[in-house]
């Protein structure tokens, strides 16, 4: 695990953001074991086989998880936004998430990386 990755989570302001994002990388963590991670662009940065696969992003009001490489995968409509090759959803604060299901995206988009 990245230090730098550990204190932006632990250093959010919103105690259910710094949440959310501990649930986010431990999904990312679980559907790729060997994942890279990275503060880049003050933002945590997952990386498979050096090529993106995911990203934690905070607002506000909101946590963000991009999907990279999600052209093949099959998401609920309305769930997702952003172009084919990759899919964000935006969790606000009482959200959650089915851990299992993104567990699977994740590991289903990094396959190929």
């Amino acid at each position: 695990m990245n230090q730098e990755v550990t204190d932006f989570i632990e250093t959010l302001k919103e105690p259910w953001q710094g949440e959310l994002s501990a649930n986010l990388r431990e999904v990312v963590r679980q559907a790729i074991p060997d994942v890279h991670e990275r503060l880049q662009y003050k933002k945590p940065h997952f990386l498979k086989n050096g090529k993106y696969a995911a990203v934690i992003s905070t607002s506000k009001d909101a946590v963000s998880f991009t999907i990279f490489n999600a052209a093949g995968l099959e998401l609920p409509e309305g769930m997702f936004d952003g172009p084919a090759e990759r899919k964000t959803v935006k969790l606000r604060k009482g959200d959650t998430f089915d851990s299992g299901q993104l567990v699977s995206w994740v590991s289903h988009a990094s396959g190929s990386l």
